[in-house]
C-alpha cells in the first residue's frame, strides 16, 4: 500500500527517485499513467493489471468507460526502476501534470500520484475544508460504521 507524503525533486533528464518506501512495491516494474486533476498516477504492474482487468470488464457500450479506457491506456507507460531506484517520466506526462523541477509524489492506497509541487498545494489548500467536512454519505464506496 502506498502512503505518505514525499518531496523528491525532478533531475535534468526527467528522471525522478521513487521514494525507498515505494521502491520495493516498484522494483518490477510500473506503469505511469495519465491522473484526474492533471497528476500522474503510478501503479506497480500487478496494480495496473487489476485495473486493466476492470476496464475490460467495463461494458463497450458505455461512453464513460471507453472515454476513460482511451484517455488512461493511451497516456500510460511501463517503465523499470533503475538500479538507484530512478525512473524517466516521458515528456508527455510531465507536460500532462505540469511537472517542473519541485514535486510532490503522494501514497493514495493502490497507487502513488506525481503533482507539480505547486499544483499539489493549491489542490490541497481547495480540499481540506471539504475534507474536514465529509461524512460517510458524501465518499463514495465507503460504508457507514
Amino acid at each position: 500500500m502506498f502512503l505518505g507524503t514525499h518531496s523528491p525533486r525532478l533531475d535534468e533528464k526527467g528522471r525522478l527517485i521513487l521514494p525507498a518506501k515505494f521502491r520495493e512495491e516498484l522494483a518490477g516494474g510500473l506503469v505511469l499513467t495519465k491522473g484526474q486533476e492533471h497528476c500522474i498516477y503510478v501503479f506497480s504492474a500487478r496494480e495496473f493489471e487489476k485495473v486493466h482487468a476492470d476496464m475490460v470488464g467495463a461494458p463497450m457500450q458505455n461512453r464513460q468507460a471507453r472515454d476513460y479506457g482511451r484517455i488512461l491506456l493511451s497516456g500510460a507507460s511501463d517503465e523499470v526502476p533503475d538500479k538507484q531506484g530512478r525512473v524517466t517520466i516521458p515528456a508527455t506526462l510531465r507536460a500532462y501534470a505540469g511537472l517542473d523541477r519541485e514535486l510532490v509524489v503522494i501514497g493514495a492506497g493502490n497507487r502513488a500520484e506525481i503533482w507539480d509541487a505547486k499544483a499539489w498545494t493549491e489542490y490541497l489548500a481547495e480540499q481540506e475544508k471539504a475534507f474536514a467536512e465529509m461524512d460517510e454519505d458524501a465518499v463514495p464506496g465507503t460504508k457507514a460504521q
